[in-house]
This record gives structure tokens, C-alpha cells and sequence, in this order.
């Protein structure tokens, strides 16, 4: 049976799908996410078309902001579309452009340059209490996405 996004129950992980056009981002936050137990990544495409035709439906989506193929603001309305009540995070490198993804929709904002624990906090923030959860859990390190 297929669940929707407004289900979410204590007695199971978070669904998470990630939407990036970058295979190393892509990758990163999949172990990121793999690495907590109140996540659990169910798709991880590199556009909006191949995220469409999952049956299992996210009760979060991680969007690259600066996707190529259409306009960031057009993305969070296709991904509401296609998983309603999903929230949308949006994440890109350029932290200008937090006031557009959160006027577009987006639940939040994520800069890539900042530590994981910036997204972490971002999911755990959507996601609300849980339980036995430890915000010790966090990883501080420097952010993921690019090398020192």
C-alpha cells in the first residue's frame, strides 16, 4: 500500500528524496542521510522527471535550486504536484538565493558551503519531534559538499 507524505509516524524513518543535478551532492547526502536512523533516502534522482515515477512518496525532497532544466520556482510547484504535502528544502551554493526559494515555497534554505549540520537541523526542524532523538546526533564537520 502506498503511503503519502501526510502520514508520518514515529514508528518510522522520515522519507527523504533528493533532487540534484551534481552525482557527488547527490552521493554525499545520501550518506549523510544514511548515517540517521530517523531518515531514510527512498529516491535519489538527478531531475525532476526521474523523481516522477516513484511509488514510494517522500515526506521530504531535497532540491538543487539551481536545477538547469526549468526554473527553480516552477520546481517546488511540480514537486507539490507530484508528492503533496511533501516538504521542500531547497539547497544551493549561491545564499542569495534563499529569499527567492522561499518565496517560491520551499519549507527552507540550505547553502551547500555549510556543514551538514545545517541541513540536519533544516530536516529535523520539518520533520518535528522524535523520539529518543539527540540533537548530539549532529554532525558538526565542515560542509560535505566540497573538498578543503
Amino acid at each position: 500500500m502506498e503511503q503519502s507524505p501526510g502520514d508520518r509516524r514515529p514508528d518510522r524513518p522520515w522519507r527523504v528524496s533528493i533532487v540534484d543535478g551534481d552525482p557527488d551532492v547527490r552521493a554525499a547526502l545520501s550518506l549523510l542521510l544514511e548515517r540517521h536512523p530517523t531518515f531514510a533516502v527512498v529516491a535519489v534522482a538527478e531531475d525532476l522527471e526521474a523523481l516522477s515515477g516513484r511509488a514510494e512518496r517522500p515526506d521530504a525532497i531535497l532540491l538543487d535550486w539551481d536545477l538547469r532544466e526549468v526554473r527553480s520556482d516552477d520546481c517546488v510547484r511540480r514537486l507539490r504536484q507530484l508528492h503533496a504535502g511533501a516538504v521542500v528544502i531547497a539547497l544551493s551554493t549561491r545564499v542569495e538565493q534563499r529569499a527567492a526559494a522561499l518565496a517560491a515555497g520551499a519549507a527552507a534554505f540550505v547553502c551547500k558551503n555549510e556543514a551538514p549540520a545545517q541541513l540536519l537541523a533544516a530536516l529535523f526542524g520539518q520533520a518535528g519531534p522524535q523520539p529518543g532523538g539527540k540533537a548530539e546526533s549532529i554532525s558538526t564537520q565542515p560542509s560535505i559538499w566540497h573538498s578543503p
